[in-house]
């Protein structure tokens, strides 16, 4: 049996840093493809094979897939562009959709063991509120929202199309959103828990959430490269809470005192417009926009069984994730080992 290197991109993202833990602790050779000057790449543990490339470089991703005769390979494909602005981004698009064709073309080329493709949970239609939402194979971008959603379920049609033409064997995961400690680049979500964590948050907003600890899902995504169905998705996911908890969690976590006054987002929605214009006069990310109203009134209710099932998929309480989140900000110096708030 051919020993197997796994091959990880996205890997200096908050998943990808996950995933390099856990597999170099299961003793598996890793070879990451990092892009020029990244900074976080020099942090990577020195066990670590690095190629300099993206995934819309194929002269790059063919270094990235060579490999002795004697080696197997099992593809990782995390990396993708996140973006809360709902309107067409050309730079999300080749990153999220051309990146991905060229990833799965590189698969079949080399006829790889395994391709396990990091998908998202907004790739699947929305049901109505009451209802589980569940796994889909058939992705159809004119039935989601958002245009990140819209690129995550071209890239999931295209692997699914590769499964049924070249028979190659890939997984999707479909996580939901995505938190815990050692987010060394900072995203959306560990930056809201920060600015929530110092106080900085007055009033709490209305609406839902469904996130995973990516200890987790780093674990359920190295079961699925191991054991997934081909040609199966698989939804990880945590339970849905409102924002309300999520933002008590985190200041009952940070000792300071919760916001006692929550607005409801029927409230909120004629300001969300002022969030998006910042946002294409600025060309920065809003916090707060008309598509993150979407996401707080949606229907974030995910059933996570066959991931549970079939690879043995488990997701700990928000409280847990929460807390290793502080424990961890502070350890980094990101977060005061007490707020002036606590002191008082």
């Amino acid at each position: 049996m051919k020993k197997s290197l796994y091959l990880l991109t996205g890997a200096t993202g908050l998943l990808g840093s996950n995933l390099i833990r856990l597999l170099l602790d299961k003793g598996y050779p890793v070879r990451v493809l990092v892009l020029p000057g990244d900074p976080v790449g020099d942090t990577l543990p020195p066990e670590v094979e690095k190629t300099q490339g993206d995934v819309c470089d194929t002269d790059a991703l063919t270094r990235f897939f060579i490999v002795p005769p004697d080696i197997g390979r099992v593809v990782i494909h995390a990396a993708a562009i996140v973006t809360l602005d709902p309107n067409p981004n050309e730079k999300v698009r080749r990153v999220n959709v051309e990146g991905t064709k060229n990833m799965v073309d590189m698969c079949v080329r080399h006829g790889v063991e395994k391709l396990v493709y990091i998908s998202s949970t907004s790739a699947i239609p929305e049901l109505p509120h009451g209802q589980k939402i569940r796994e889909t194979e058939r992705f159809d971008p004119e039935k989601v929202t958002g245009y990140y959603a819209k690129t995550k379920a071209m890239a999931s049609a295209l692997v699914m199309q590769a499964v049924a033409e070249h028979g190659l064997d890939a997984s999707l995961v479909l996580p939901s959103g995505i938190f815990g400690p050692y987010d060394s680049g900072f995203g959306m979500i560990t930056s809201s828990v920060k600015m929530v964590a110092e106080g900085r948050m007055p009033v709490s907003i209305g609406g839902t959430f469904n996130a995973v600890d990516v200890r987790d899902l780093a674990a359920g995504i190295v079961a699925c490269a191991e054991k997934g169905a081909k040609g199966k998705s698989y939804i990880m996911a945590g339970s849905q809470f409102t924002f309300r908890e999520l933002v008590q969690t985190i200041c009952r976590n940070a000792h300071i005192r919760a916001p006692r006054v929550t607005l409801p987002l029927w409230l909120l929605r004629p300001f969300a417009g002022v969030g998006s214009l910042y946002a294409k006069v600025t060309n920065r990310p809003a916090w707060f926009s008309r598509f993150t109203v979407y996401n707080l009134e949606r229907n974030n209710n995910f059933d996570a069984t066959r991931a549970k099932t079939e690879l043995g998929f488990t997701c700990r309480p928000m409280e847990e994730t929460v807390a290793d989140t502080i424990v961890w900000l502070r350890e980094t110096g990101n977060l005061p080992m007490e707020t002036k708030q606590a002191a008082r």
